[in-house]
């Protein structure tokens, strides 16, 4: 079981590995940019203007906040975040940064937020002239044999310069002599002076020669380095020659201090003193010196500090053998670093939020960059993290990663992650690094309150007393502390018209509802405002609800009687002819009511009457009708009240008075009879005319009668009792509608009444219409009846 699991991890370790291999090929092209800076440049110094690489503008550079990363830390760059320059923080000594490797450029990142970018780019540091030509050995012995031919080469020590390129060593001078010349020649070490004898020594006549060896640079100026060569002739005797002028090993890097590199062996033919050989280090740079040491006996060479192969892979060793006449041969050992996975892999990070708002989704948290110094298998690497987050690792570019937010986070869930990135090598063994990360959620006002309910209605009986509470409304919300705090506010109503801050008010703390006023279904039966319920978060969230008020009516209005009017005058009196029928349409009492529904059911009920059971009101229409036949015993006139209630509770009523006049001889033939106008236009424009020529001639009557009855009165000088004609200040009411179709007249008429007051039995004379019927009688007609009229109006 376990074995299949290491299988499976293995497996999906391979996959990312592929992934990571195949994003590298198809970003093997991209090519960063370069740029250029000579060192020992002063802190401050201007590298180059990055706005243009970037593809930027001044604004836009400073809110992508940019910043600079490099491997290892080896390049200190910042970038000014208002003008895009590049600037160096501190002087760059080529020579530390890249020692002989030439040229020196150093990789670095200049990264971009908001959103996240990666630009890569290279900075070379340009070399400079700093540096002379130094021999480790200021005075070098040479001992030559006498016997030694002309055209000799001796080996001489080589100067050392740090600086490269034309400001490394370039050349080398010897001081005047005519034993000896200087031969230069190249190699992968630079430039071995070698000392050439142009003429044979005599040690009987010079046993000793000075030589100055100069090593010239090729910069501007050139600097230049001296040694003393002293050269001491001997007797002749043989040079030690070495088994092997080649040797060839291997140390692993992790070897300890005093482990055996290498032995090297030479002999002497020679015996005595002059066959003792002692080994020294020839040609030796200071780097070598410090790695290695040999005893000068035994020829071991042995290590006196620790190797690292990431620094440097190879050395070679120049080793010289001097017998004691002062004559050497010299070999070479080549030293090879073996690697081993010693290093474990390297994670910087480069920017790190540990606090992360809710909600967001595909946020970068952190960006980090992992490296392996290990060569092969030992410095590939594998990076992941546990698959139990809601957060995964993105490759960028050069061994950059960010850690992205894979869901959106919720506080109120899980407030605190901790994050373990791993990296592991292929080597072998495995080493690996991990690096804790703890991310906290902060809060987000992310949830805006929500009502219990979207839509109320809230029903409220009118003639309320203010302060009433009308009811309430409730929100919630999902967060906590501040950002759960709600307060309730009335939203300014969509009606401009409506006065909602005189009507209703509302608690700010819990949602309470008020009424200020009493309210008047009969003035506003419903109305609508919305509430707002908002939180205290930053930014505050709100939300809203529709309230919907309904004015329940009250029976606070009593029926409001339209006809026949109660105004206080002369009151209306309805005539009926004696031969009328029973059920015989008198009048019909029109009543509204104020109040709406059942409390504006309005029934009419016959309250008094002058002689109970002649007349009967309907109860549902108000009509006014006859009850019975009409007889000569009955009185002429008649007053009815008539009782009109609604349906409420308690009910309200009104009442209204009827004076209704019984008529003899009001004949059919002057009734008009109802018919249908052959032309529905015509019968217009003939009402028109009618109702102009019933004014004309009613007024020129009544003039007529005025004037009549005042000479009449002058002419007699006495105060006799003169029948009156009471007649009311208006007309008559006219345009009588036939509702129910039983015998209304449906044109306008008036009549005018005359009682005798002489007499004692109060003699009613009825006269006939001033105007006739237009659509039945013609011009003749009318003054006919005219004439008739006036014949039968008497006075005693």
């Amino acid at each position: 079981m376990e074995a299949g699991k290491e299988k499976e991890r293995v497996l999906k370790q391979r996959q990312v590995l592929l992934f990571f291999v195949l994003l590298g090929i198809a970003q093997a092209g991209f090519q960063p940019r370069h740029y250029s800076v000579a060192e020992e440049m002063e802190s401050g110094s201007f590298v180059a203007n990055l706005l243009k690489d970037l593809g930027l503008k001044i604004g836009e550079l400073a809110a992508r906040g940019p910043r600079v990363v490099s491997k290892g830390k080896k390049l200190n760059l910042q970038v000014d975040r208002q003008t895009g320059d590049l600037l160096l923080n501190e002087k760059l000594d080529r020579e530390e940064l890249c020692g002989p490797t030439e040229p020196c450029v150093l990789p670095f990142q200049v990264l971009l937020e908001n959103p996240l970018q990666i630009f890569q780019a290279e900075l070379r540091v340009r070399d400079i002239n700093d540096h002379s030509p130094v021999f480790l050995d200021k005075e070098m012995i040479l001992k030559i044999s006498e016997s030694i031919t002309p055209r000799t080469t001796f080996l001489i020590e080589c100067a050392q310069d740090l600086d490269v390129g034309n400001n490394s060593l370039q050349n080398y001078t010897i001081s005047p002599n005519i034993h000896f010349h200087l031969k230069l020649q190249d190699s992968s070490n630079g430039i071995l002076p070698q000392l050439v004898l142009d003429k044979a020594l005599d040690r009987e006549e010079q046993p000793e020669i000075r030589l100055t060896l100069t090593a010239v640079d090729g910069g501007t100026p050139p600097r230049s380095g001296s040694a003393l060569i002293l050269v001491e002739v001997v007797d002749i005797s043989n040079a030690p020659e070495f088994a092997k002028l080649l040797y060839e090993v291997q140390i692993s890097e992790n070897s300890p201090i005093g482990s055996q590199v290498a032995t090297v062996s030479a002999r002497d033919l020679d015996i005595g003193t002059y066959g003792e050989i002692s080994y020294t280090f020839f040609q030796a740079s200071e780097d070598i010196r410090n790695t290695f040491r040999i005893n000068t006996q035994s020829g071991e060479l042995l290590l006196t500090q620790k190797l690292d192969f990431e620094s440097v892979q190879t050395y070679t060793v120049n080793v010289q053998a001097t017998d004691g006449g002062g004559l050497s041969g010299s070999c070479v050992v080549f030293v090879q670093v073996m690697d081993l996975n010693d290093n474990p892999p390297e994670l910087t990070i480069s920017t790190l939020t540990n606090h992360i708002p809710e909600n967001l989704q595909e946020t970068i948290v952190a960006v980090f960059s992992v490296s392996d110094p290990d060569s092969g298998d030992n410095g590939r690497m594998v990076c992941f993290i546990q698959e139990d987050l809601p957060f995964f690792l993105k490759p960028s570019v050069e061994n950059f990663y960010t850690l992205v937010i894979n869901t959106a986070l919720d506080r109120e869930t899980r407030s605190e992650y901790n994050v373990t990135i791993t990296v592991t090598d292929l080597g072998s063994p495995r080493l690996k690094t991990d690096h804790n990360i703890t991310i906290w959620v902060s809060y987000v006002n992310d949830n805006a309150p929500t009502f219990t309910q979207n839509f109320h209605t809230l029903f409220i009986r009118e003639n309320n007393s203010p302060a009433l509470h009308m009811g309430s409304v409730s929100a919630t919300d999902r967060n906590s502390g501040t950002n759960a705090q709600i307060t309730y506010s009335l939203l300014p109503p969509q009606d401009p018209h409506l006065p909602l801050s005189s009507l209703v008010s509302i608690n700010a703390d819990n949602g309470h509802l008020f009424a200020l006023r009493s309210l008047d279904y009969e003035a506003l039966r419903a109305f609508e405002f919305r509430v707002g319920a908002t939180d205290a978060g930053s930014p505050a969230l709100s939300s809203e609800a529709l309230v919907r008020v309904v004015v329940v009516d009250d029976n606070d209005n009593s029926p409001f009687v339209l006809y026949p009017l109660q105004n206080g005058s002369v009151p209306c009196t309805e005539l009926v002819p004696r031969a009328a029928e029973a059920g015989y349409l008198v009048t019909k009492v029109v009543a509204v009511d104020g109040d709406s529904g059942q409390n504006a059911w309005l029934s009419y009920q016959l309250l008094k009457a002058t002689e109970p059971g002649l007349f009967s009101v309907w109860a549902h229409n108000g009509e006014v009708h006859t009850a019975r036949l009409l007889s000569e015993r009955d009185a002429a006139k008649h007053r009815l009240i008539v009782l009109v209630k609604d349906n409420g509770e308690p009910p309200l009523s009104a009442t209204v008075t009827l004076h209704v006049l019984l008529v003899d001889g009001f004949s059919q033939l002057y009734l008009p009879l109802p018919e249908m106008a052959p032309d529905e236009a015509q019968a217009d424009l003939l009402t028109v005319y009618l109702v102009i020529a019933l004014a004309s001639v009613s007024s020129l009557f009544l003039f007529s009668l005025v004037l009549f009855v005042a000479v009449r009165l002058c002419g007699r000088n006495r105060a006799a009792l003169v029948g009156r004609c009471p007649l009311p200040e208006g007309h008559f009411p006219g345009q009588l509608v036939d509702v129910s179709g039983t015998g209304t007249l449906s044109q306008s008429y008036q009549y005018e009444v005359c009682l005798t007051g002489g007499s004692g039995t109060s003699e009613f004379k009825f006269l006939k219409p001033i105007i006739p019927n237009f659509l039945s009688q013609g011009a003749d007609r009318v003054s006919e009846t005219n004439t008739s009229f006036r014949n039968s109006f008497e006075f005693s």
